[in-house]
């Protein structure tokens, strides 16, 4: 028996088709080259290839693609992605009118993101690390070296972080932005080289500018439209550790600087995706350009029109950490068959009990959080919704370092790169 196809020779889990047939089978050949009748999976032109559907276990390394996406991109489109598109579209819709919000709703999206999805979306890198390296494929495999693992972790990085916090809190909020920047890049990553069927984002260059650009439109995009409300809330949570020394930042909200990055922004958004155009071949990665030019296009408008406490509380529940749970959900042995359904309700049947195997999975960990989050209120007593928020803000940052390395450990496994 041949070698197994693999995809830039290193992919345990191949991205977009490389390697696989649609249906996430894994071609092996028998003898030399020959071209492959994809239907009959039989060689023409003298040789022979079989097409071997080998199980797919998310674990060992071998995670050919994802369950969910073996098939499921357009279920994913009409019943997770696409509701979420019209949402942030019509959050935006008053605010292009010239509407106002009131500032209590604004503030919804955040206070909810503690028990929905927000908060949450991290609380399994424990069984997603299971999952990859094979020490509990599933839901009931054993976990207790990778949840050791990723709680060290979590110590680490996490303690590091809040000392940081404490010792230099204006450095700690711009190392949060950058982080967030990057984490939130290669989330959206994921969704545009492993969902789809085959991706325009061929290259490594195309999939850093992808990180930057993906990235930084929620971090960029508002300090453009808003710097003062901007500016308010880096100032509350610096000031949680060392009131007046917002002032350092001063710099980075002068007219001059927001200029060069919005013009920055603006030129890395033509040129990532000309670039992307340029290089689609076929119908199946022009159509995941479209898909690409098209959420672009929604994130700036959606940035630039609503204000960045309800913007960024919205795409941090609906976008982010949405796509992360689908992620997760995809590890799972249970979901080889999990995400099911000749038709719409049926599909929005299979997802809903995927995501309460989600929200059952993600809820200790999440209680833990929120134990963590009342020893910074008692470290750093606040007294209105706005310190609440900047408090859980801070509680986000000293989450995301670790869980960042976990799932930048993730795409490489998995072969985003």
């Amino acid at each position: 028996m041949g070698p197994r196809a693999r995809a830039s020779g290193r992919a345990r889990l191949w991205p977009c088709g490389a390697g696989t047939d649609r249906t996430g089978a894994v071609a092996e050949t028998v003898g030399g080259s020959g071209q492959f009748d994809g239907a009959a999976g039989v060689g023409t032109g003298g040789n022979e290839r079989r097409t071997r559907a080998r199980p797919k276990r998310a674990g060992r390394g071998v995670s050919t693609r994802t369950s969910l996406a073996a098939g499921t991109d357009g279920k994913l489109k009409r019943t997770i992605f696409a509701p979420v598109w019209i949402a942030l579209a019509v959050a935006a819709l008053p605010f292009a009118l010239g509407l106002s919000v009131p500032l209590w709703v604004q503030y919804v999206p955040f206070l909810a993101s503690v028990l929905v999805l927000g908060l949450p979306h991290g609380a399994v890198d424990h069984l997603a690390a299971a999952r990859l390296d094979g020490s509990g494929a599933g839901s009931e495999g054993p976990i207790d070296r990778p949840l050791a693992a990723v709680g060290s972790l979590y110590l680490l990085a996490g303690g590091a972080y809040l000392l940081a916090w404490l010792l230099a809190p204006a450095a700690s909020f711009v190392f949060f932005i950058a982080l967030t920047w990057f984490h939130w890049g290669q989330g959206d990553l994921y969704v545009l080289t492993v969902l789809p069927e085959r991706t325009h984002l061929r290259s490594p260059a195309q999939r850093l500018l992808c990180v930057l650009l993906r990235g930084g439109l929620p971090m960029i995009v508002p300090l453009l439209a808003f710097p003062a409300i901007y500016r308010e809330i880096a100032r509350t949570m610096i000031e949680l550790f060392d009131p007046g020394a917002i002032t350092l930042l001063d710099p980075v909200f002068a007219f001059g600087t927001r200029l060069a990055l919005g013009i920055g922004l603006g030129a890395l958004s033509l040129g990532a995706l000309a670039l992307g155009y340029r290089r689609a071949e076929g119908a199946v990665q022009r159509r995941t350009w479209r898909l690409d030019a098209a959420e672009t296009a929604l994130l700036w408008g959606f940035f630039l029109l609503v204000p960045p406490i309800l913007a960024v509380g919205l795409y941090f529940c609906l976008w982010h950490s949405l796509r992360h749970v689908v992620r997760v959900i995809a590890l799972g042995e249970e979901s080889d068959t999990g995400i099911t359904g000749t038709n719409t309700t049926d599909t929005s049947r299979s997802v809903a009990r995927e995501f309460a195997r989600f929200a059952r999975e993600a809820a200790p960990l999440t209680v833990s959080a929120l134990v963590i989050f009342a020893g910074l209120y008692l470290l750093a007593p606040v007294t209105d919704i706005l310190g609440l928020i900047a408090l859980y803000l801070v509680l986000l940052a000293i989450l995301t370092l670790p869980h960042v390395l976990v799932v930048t450990w993730m795409d490489g496994k998995q072969g985003i790169w």
